[in-house]
């Protein structure tokens, strides 16, 4: 422990020099940080056995639950001030970086308001704050009141993050709830609107989740384990009683579900919704009868997913029975648990994937995916007729928005490419005209013209065709392989990428670096199947997918093949940390930010936060083949003997999604392997936790600094 304090000791020493030493030019500043030793973690022999097969752990002393162990902290610490003396070079160009990627962003912005029960609600910043302030107003009235403003919540706190708020039936009581560790674990308190002041009622543990009944006197809330930290139950709480007398009204005793709350769009129907991997279904109740019991709207079934949406005395289904791209069924609300009942709205087909619905009284939206590209179609329920609406760029990303007025003529849509900003519209369900309610304003010299996008499809080794989205400015871009490269991807749990707009990602742009968005196997970019030929003994085809994209681009002369890095956080970090150790020479530099890199360990241990929801996704290694398939890519357990690609590691210490130990082990694995001398940092938050940096402006400092790790590797100085 004493070797290690002093090590973080003369880290910190030799930081303070290169980094108050003005004068010094960016040669000796780089000669000091070849001088400076990377954090040399203890080994200590750890033995796992299962199955026949015996694992040594030399790092597992690095997990503490409580995240109060010295030696623990005192490595974290020496890392995160090696961090600082290896990128302290390019503190000047960071501290740019940021000016330049906050300079973008308008300071007093609003969202566009939406209109609930009677009040006009939006979201608005202002100045330097680095929270919005929550404001409504009575329909037909021009006087506005801030019922929240989260900045004032934020005071004092290193982290904040605001989770769901929640306005009760008759608009006078607002439940809101905040979390200040950045575990996920919210509490929520209840804010009289008529007087400002806070109620006495306060419920601890929660997952941030919440909904009123139509009493105004009843909350329901999801109540977490604090050891697993899944939701599993959900309470009742009447206003002006202690938590610890509240109802449980439901317990969800499948560690494989998550759960969720919310209501009906006509506020008559309050749901439950069970979610996993491959199942998943809602329980039901009367919003004016809160002391009555959920009840299932059909049986939870293996591999039968369905979601609803209440409309009048009917119910859409969305499911995946007999569909597995899904359709959209129907039912009214007395026959709800009898299948044969359900009739279709939409069928299945076998090349488009139904990815969601909006019902209105005499119109339906759908959104669709066909070929990776969506589609959304309005469809008049009298005469059946429908058509598509129409966007401006060839690539882009839409989604139904909010539409909480089911007799409204127009739909919201949200909408965006990877070369126009965010932009919300209403689009006329009678002949699909469009008014742009909003766009998001990117200051500066910003001109949508400057960049272009394209999709491409290149053959996997397996001779799947992948698709891939690529943008570039095109006044720096000549497909002579000279550019560099930054890829991205995902590719798990079904999560799609859509190509969307980022103001962050001109500045990659702007120095001609292409970005390439990979959609490889294990996202939906393709319909369901493209999900499931990427998951259980399916992964690996995540890894080679996106290998075989990045040979794919640079054989087409999108860029440079010496300067690609490459980016994927959480499960994406699993992804970095796989192709890494298959294929590293494609790579001059990586990210990895939060990453999921010990799989095989974490998915064995079931006190680990989440571990159980995820049987599904990869395999239960306490079944032998999973075991073997798993250890097959756990980037943890493959870290080998060979040269490596600059790695940039980034973790919180709080991190509830993927624990702080994970990548703290890989890192130290790693240095303890690789034979290369390449840089290898990670940067460790120890306030934070998955998401990284709470507040909008903060975490731009984190991608400056990521940034500029890139720009240093390829020889990008302003």
């Amino acid at each position: 422990m004493k070797k290690i304090l002093f090590i973080a000791g003369l880290i910190a020493a030799n930081f303070a020099v290169t980094a108050c030493d003005k004068n010094s030019t960016d040669k000796s500043e780089k000669e000091t940080v070849s001088m400076i030793k990377a954090p040399i973690a203890k080994k200590t022999a750890y033995d796992m056995t299962i199955h026949g097969d015996t694992r040594t752990d030399y790092y597992y002393w690095m997990r503490d639950d409580e995240r109060k162990d010295p030696e623990m902290l005192a490595h974290l610490n020496a890392e995160k001030a090696y961090t600082k003396s290896m990128l302290a070079h390019t503190q000047s160009f960071q501290d740019k970086l940021f000016e330049e990627l906050k300079s973008r962003i308008k300071k007093d912005n609003s969202s566009y308001p939406t209109k609930r029960r009677g009040y006009w609600y939006h979201s608005s910043f202002s100045g330097d704050a680095e929270y919005p302030v929550y404001l409504r107003k009575k329909d037909g009235s021009d006087q506005e009141e801030t019922y929240l403003d989260a900045n004032i919540l934020a005071k004092g706190h290193e982290f904040f993050s605001l989770g769901g708020m929640s306005v009760s039936y008759d608009n006078n009581r607002l439940a809101y709830a905040t979390d200040l560790l950045s575990r996920r674990v919210y509490t929520i308190e209840i804010k009289d609107l008529k007087s400002g002041k806070l109620l006495k009622d306060r419920l601890e543990g929660t997952t941030g989740n919440m909904v009123w009944a139509n009493d105004n006197q009843t909350i329901f809330y999801i109540k977490k384990d604090m050891q697993t930290l899944l939701g599993n139950k959900v309470y009742r709480h009447k206003l002006g009683t202690d938590q610890k007398d509240d109802v449980l009204v439901y317990e969800e005793k499948d560690p494989t579900f998550y759960m969720g709350l919310s209501k009906s769009r006509d506020d008559s129907t309050l749901f439950i919704w069970h979610d996993s991997t491959i199942k998943a279904g809602v329980s039901t109740l009367d919003a004016n009868t809160p002391d009555g019991e959920f009840k299932l709207f059909h049986a939870l079934e293996d591999h039968h997913e369905y979601s609803i949406s209440k409309a009048g005395n009917d119910y859409y289904i969305r499911t995946n029975w007999k569909a597995k791209n899904f359709r959209l069924m129907k039912v009214s609300a007395d026959k709800t648990t009898d299948k044969k009942a359900w009739v279709d709205v939409i069928a299945h087909r076998d090349n488009v994937y139904f990815e969601n619905y909006e019902a209105f009284n005499d119109k339906l939206v759908v959104s669709e995916k066909t070929r990776g590209q969506t589609e959304i179609r309005v469809i008049d329920f009298k005469s059946g007729k429908d058509f598509k609406l129409k966007f401006n760029d060839p690539l882009y990303s839409a989604y139904i928005s909010s539409n909480p007025d089911m007799d409204s003529g127009t739909v919201r849509i949200s909408y965006s490419s990877m070369t126009t900003p965010r932009s919300l519209y209403d689009f006329s369900m009678n002949d699909g005209s469009s008014t742009l309610l909003k766009q998001t304003e990117v200051l500066g010299d910003f001109d949508p013209a400057n960049y272009k996008s394209e999709r491409i499809f290149i053959k996997a080794r397996d001779g799947k065709e992948v698709p891939v989205s690529i943008v570039y400015r095109k006044d720096m871009f000549k497909k002579d392989g000279t550019n560099p490269i930054y890829q991205y991807a995902y590719g798990s749990y079904g999560a799609t990428m859509n190509p969307s707009f980022s103001s962050s990602r001109l500045t990659l742009l702007n120095r001609g670096v292409v970005f390439v968005l990979a959609h490889i196997r294990g996202g939906q970019m393709l319909g369901r199947p493209w999900y499931e030929d990427g998951k259980l003994y399916n992964k690996m085809n995540s890894f080679t997918d996106f290998m075989d994209v990045t040979k794919a681009v640079t054989a087409l002369k999108y860029g440079n093949e010496k300067t690609v890095f490459a980016a994927g956080g959480s499960a994406g970090g699993l992804l970095i940390g796989g192709v890494i150790n298959m294929e590293p020479e494609l790579y001059l530099g990586v990210l990895a930010a939060v990453p999921f890199v010990d799989v095989v360990t974490t998915m064995l241990d079931t006190s680990i936060p989440l571990t159980t929801n995820e049987y599904d996704e990869w395999g239960n290694p306490n079944e032998k083949g999973y075991y073997d398939y798993m250890m097959s890519y756990s980037p943890y357990d493959n870290v080998k003997k060979q040269d490596y690609p600059h790695i940039y590691v980034s973790s919180g210490l709080h991190d509830s999604q993927v624990q702080y130990f994970e990548p703290a082990k890989w890192v130290a694995k790693l240095r303890d392997y690789k034979t290369d001398h390449n840089k290898l940092v990670f940067d460790i938050d120890m306030e934070a936790g998955h998401g990284g940096a709470s507040g909008r402006f903060k975490s731009y400092k984190d991608l400056a600094r990521r940034y500029a790790f890139y720009f240093d590797l390829i020889g990008i100085e302003k």
